[in-house]
């Protein structure tokens, strides 16, 4: 995403992209076996509960 795109998304579309940033990073680790599918689930599920992204899951 550009600076400029960046800075057009609104503080909750912000917090969206980062989230499924976070997401795509930790499916990255799990295919490439970096962690494991359990590191992954507990991960994923920390992250989306901090992140308050209960719906995006």
């Amino acid at each position: 995403m550009e600076q400029f795109e960046w800075e057009q998304l609104s503080p909750e579309d912000k917090k969206k992209q980062l989230y499924l940033e976070q997401k795509k990073t930790l499916e990255a680790f799990l295919v490439r076996g970096a962690i494991s599918k359990a590191q992954f689930d507990k991960s994923l599920g920390d992250l989306t509960e901090k992140m308050g992204m209960s719906g995006l899951n």
